[in-house]
C-alpha cells in the first residue's frame, strides 16, 4: 500500500566538512555501502518500489550511484570484482528513481514539501539516510511501520527513548499508548529543552505521512533558524486527525552525527566479518 519513499538528500552535511565539500553526506561509506543505500535497500524491503530523492547542488554522485557505469563494469566484467555491484544493481532492476532539486535548504518540512511532484497524492515514507537502522531478528524499521499502517491508515512516526539531556536534538512527542509501543500523539515539539520536553520519546527519520501534509506544510509557518518543520505540520494534522508513535524494534546509529557513524562503522563491520 506503502510503494514510494521520499529521501531528503539536499542537506550540506556540514557536520563531516571538509569530507563533505565535493561528497554529498548521503554517499559517505558504511564500511563498503554509502549511507542512501542501506536506507534505499530499507524501503525495498517495505514494499515500496519508486525512489523520489530531493538532491541540492553538488549531489550528482546519488544520481550516478544508482545508475549504470559502463566503463566500470565493462573493466570488471568476467572478474570476481562483479559481485561488489550485485546488490546496488538489483536495486537498479528494482526500483524506479526519481529525483527534484531543493533550491534553498529551509528544513525538512520544506524539503518534504519540495518532494510533492515526485509523490503525487498517496501515503508515502520517508527516509533520512543519516539515520541508519538495523535490526537482527525483525523486520526493518520501515516494514515494521507499513504494516502498522495497513492498520491504521493515518501518518505515523517512529520513536525511541533518548536521555533527557539529549531532547533538544529531536523533534519530541507526548501521546497516550493505545497498544505496546504505539502512541497517538497529542503533543509534538521540536528540538525543546531539556525542562519544557513533554517526554523523552525522540523522533527519528522514518515517517510514514498521508498525502494531506503537503496542504498542512503549504502554510506551516517557519520555526527555529526561519525553516519549516515537519513537526509543526504534524502536530496540526495530530489535532485535526490521528498521528501515531511507533517505538520500532531495532537499533539506530545516528550516522549525521561522527561518533554514531564511527559506532555503525564498527557495529557493520564485525557483523559483515562474523
Amino acid at each position: 500500500m506503502i510503494t514510494k519513499c521520499l529521501f531528503p538528500a539536499a542537506g550540506y552535511g556540514t557536520r563531516f566538512l571538509p569530507a563533505t565539500k565535493a561528497m554529498p553526506k548521503e554517499m559517505l561509506p558504511i564500511v563498503n555501502k554509502p549511507l542512501i543505500q542501506y536506507g534505499v535497500e530499507e524501503a525495498l524491503s517495505a514494499g515500496c518500489h519508486t525512489m523520489a530523492i530531493v538532491t541540492g547542488r553538488g549531489k550528482r554522485s546519488i544520481e550516478d550511484h544508482f545508475d549504470i557505469s559502463y566503463e566500470l563494469e565493462h573493466q570488471i566484467q568476467g572478474t570476481d570484482k562483479e559481485e561488489y555491484l550485485k546488490e546496488v544493481r538489483n536495486l537498479m532492476h528494482s526500483c524506479t528513481f526519481s529525483y527534484t532539486r531543493q533550491n534553498e535548504m529551509l528544513g525538512l518540512g520544506h524539503a518534504i514539501l519540495t518532494g510533492e511532484t515526485l509523490i503525487g497524492n498517496e501515503a508515502f515514507a520517508v527516509i533520512l539516510a543519516d539515520d541508519l537502522c538495523v535490526t537482527e531478528t525483525h523486520k526493518s524499521v520501515l516494514a515494521q511501520m507499513t504494516e502498522l499502517y495497513k492498520r491504521y491508515k493515518c501518518s505515523i512516526v517512529a520513536i525511541e527513548e533518548v536521555q533527557m539531556s539529549e531532547v533538544d536534538k529531536y523533534g519530541v512527542i507526548a501521546g497516550e499508548e493505545i497498544e505496546e509501543g504505539v502512541y497517538r500523539v497529542n503533543f509534538m515539539v521540536e528540538k525543546p529543552k531539556k525542562e519544557e520536553a513533554p517526554s523523552n520519546l525522540a523522533v527519528i527519520g522514518r515517517y510514514i505521512l498521508t498525502p494531506d501534509i503537503f496542504d498542512i506544510l503549504r502554510v506551516t509557518k517557519p520555526g527555529k533558524k526561519g525553516e519549516i518543520q515537519i513537526t509543526d505540520a504534524l502536530m496540526e494534522q495530530a489535532r485535526l486527525k490521528r498521528v501515531l508513535a511507533y517505538k520500532f524494534k531495532g537499533k539506530r546509529y545516528d550516522c549525521g552525527s561522527i561518533d554514531g557513524f564511527v559506532e555503525a562503522t564498527n557495529a557493520l563491520y564485525h557483523k559483515l566479518r562474523s
